[in-house]
């Protein structure tokens, strides 16, 4: 056997090795990241909700935001959960087009939301929030507002380069099962987190 085979055998073997109790390293260093930016998110929202209780004029979320356009941003992001894990399940069927398309669609939603989210900062901005001032009561709604907004919008943003890359590497049979799945998970989180800024901000 010469030693180009055993070399491939061996760099194989490596990245087929699981990294921890069946997980490989790549899915496991994902989930830490994971749980790290949930504590950043929930510390945020947490500061958010502790300075909304302590206000004596916390805006009236009726007068700043559109609820149905809100709707609109969250079905569309939602939406994009779901062709994300139509992704992953034709990746692990082994069919690269419908991985490709359906990263694709993800990758199209994912820009559609932040589409909407400019124009509801610009909507705000041209009525005078700011972040250190608000026309509708306690300034600290809009550094609040803008602060965790724009965090999550620059992790959707970041989604959506990743996804493009996926997709790019799916097509080309250079991206597995387990490369479409990492990203699903990432863009799965940023999902969920929005359903809890969406929560804070909108709903109560």
């Amino acid at each position: 056997m010469n030693s180009t085979a055993v070399t491939g055998h061996e760099a194989a073997t490596h990245e087929s090795e699981p990294g921890f109790y069946g997980t490989s390293w790549q899915k496991l260093m994902m989930w830490w990241f994971i749980i790290g930016d949930a504590i950043l998110f929930g510390s945020f929202l947490a500061a958010y909700g502790f300075s909304r209780i302590s206000a004596v004029n916390w805006p009236d979320r009726t007068q700043m935001f559109s609820l149905n356009f809100i709707t609109v941003m969250t079905f569309t992001l939602i939406t994009s959960s779901a062709t994300m894990a139509t992704a992953v399940a034709a990746s692990r069927r082994g069919d690269r087009k419908a991985a490709f398309n359906f990263t694709m669609a993800t990758a199209v939603g994912g820009l559609a939301f932040l589409g909407m989210q400019a124009y509801e900062w610009y909507h705000l901005i041209h009525n005078g929030a700011r972040m250190d001032t608000n026309p509708w009561g306690a300034p600290a709604f809009g550094a609040y507002f803008f602060a965790i907004t724009g965090f999550h919008g620059s992790h959707v943003a970041s989604g959506v380069l990743i996804l493009l890359i996926t997709a790019w590497n799916a097509k080309r049979g250079k991206s597995g099962p387990e490369g479409v799945e990492l990203t699903g998970l990432y863009w799965h989180f940023v999902d969920l987190v929005w359903v809890f800024v969406f929560g804070c901000f909108y709903l109560i």
